[in-house]
């Protein structure tokens, strides 16, 4: 049985192609402002790379920020249930998860799983972008450096700042009159980290979270993780390839529908 999940997001979209349970195939792209086109495109490079068609798909499921303009699948879920089911299918070093911390793009979001994997609670930050990946972007912009080099650059930190502002543009100016006092690139994007971490901090004790399991795209950013596992005071686990667990959840339930279905 081949089935296929697609997360739309508002900066990236993800593709993952199952067959019987096992992930056979996967893509990633910009989003761009053309959801259908993205989400095809996507679709057919996870397909691609799994050897396979559209014609042999059984059931797409479409989350995320664009799940319903896609108008690609069978069905459509929130990315709070595909991000869910992912995470208790990957699981984590301890066993079980229970709570799930996802860092997109305009979002984040902390996600209570209950004793069965069924989302039983949820915190979500979108009002503001401090807290999200589109912060990240923000700063790398000013700092000059690459999402890819934010990460190890600020473990380099020997005197992290502190970011007062709580607004991304607010923040922006603080990081260039920090740069202007002549503070190192290190220590500010350190100063970042721990300020994103905070706000992700709030949510899970909010909600009583215990252990995390750490996906979306900012998951790949080990300098959040570090910043987020200092705050926790608790270990954060990141899976491989954290930016697909959404689309692989969607998936999961693409199966589960015809499984059901069947039965």
């Amino acid at each position: 049985m081949i089935v296929a999940g697609v997360d739309i997001g508002s900066v990236a979209t993800k593709a993952v192609v199952l067959e019987d349970g096992q992930v056979v195939g996967k893509a990633v792209a910009r989003t761009g402002i053309d959801h259908p086109e993205v989400g095809r495109e996507v679709l057919e490079s996870a397909l691609a790379q799994a050897g396979t068609t559209r014609e042999v798909v059984r059931r797409v499921v479409t989350t995320g920020y664009g799940r319903r303009s896609a108008k690609l699948g069978a069905g459509v879920v929130t990315e709070i249930t595909t991000a869910g089911r992912g995470a208790w299918a990957l699981g984590a070093p301890w066993g079980s998860v229970r709570t799930v911390v996802d860092l997109g793009g305009q979002d984040s979001k902390v996600i209570l799983l209950d004793e069965s994997g069924a989302v039983a609670d949820f915190a979500m930050n979108d009002k503001c972008a401090a807290g999200t990946g589109r912060f990240l972007e923000v700063m790398a912009g000013v700092l000059r450096v690459t999402l890819e080099e934010m990460g190890e650059l600020s473990l380099r930190a020997t005197d992290p700042v502190t970011i007062n502002a709580t607004c991304a543009v607010f923040a922006e100016s603080e990081v260039v009159s920090l740069i202007a006092q002549g503070r190192g690139p290190a220590d500010i994007l350190a100063g970042v980290h721990n300020a994103i971490a905070s706000r992700l901090t709030s949510m899970v004790r909010q909600l009583d979270g215990d252990r995390v399991l750490f996906v979306g795209g900012g998951a790949r950013n080990q300098g959040v993780r570090k910043a987020l596992e200092d705050t926790l005071g608790r270990e954060v686990h990141v899976p491989a390839d954290p930016e697909f667990v959404v689309a692989l959840g969607a998936a999961l339930i693409a199966a589960d529908q015809l499984t059901r279905q069947s039965g």
